[in-house]
């Protein structure tokens, strides 16, 4: 684990940064070693790097906050995002979410 602006990082963690070329990313971290973070880039301005897996130092990377979701829509995204990411347990936490709305949603009729 590492520490940068009093987050501490740690794998699966989304981060948002700039490569040394200063090419905005958004991505999640896959490894941490040696003061290298291996991120999983999701969006960048630079499209042909989005999909790989890049080392970036500590330094170069914030830790975006947690989202708040607040409907259907939101959440539908992120489960997709989820499957194409890979991240099953991720996957599991948003069906469940969209479970329990739609449960509420039914005591409510």
């Amino acid at each position: 684990m590492m520490s940068n602006h009093n987050a501490i990082l740690k794998t699966g963690d989304w981060v948002k940064g700039k490569s040394r070329e200063g090419e905005m990313i958004i991505g999640y971290i896959e490894n941490l070693e040696e003061g290298i973070i291996k991120t999983k880039v999701i969006s960048s301005d630079n499209k042909t790097i989005e999909g790989k897996i890049i080392p970036l130092q500590s330094k170069q990377v914030k830790k975006m906050p947690a989202a708040k979701v607040a409907n259907k829509e939101q959440i539908h995204f992120l489960i997709d995002l989820a499957l194409s990411t890979g991240d099953e347990e991720w996957f599991f936490e948003l069906t469940s979410k969209l479970n329990s709305m739609r449960e509420l949603v039914k005591g409510v009729k």
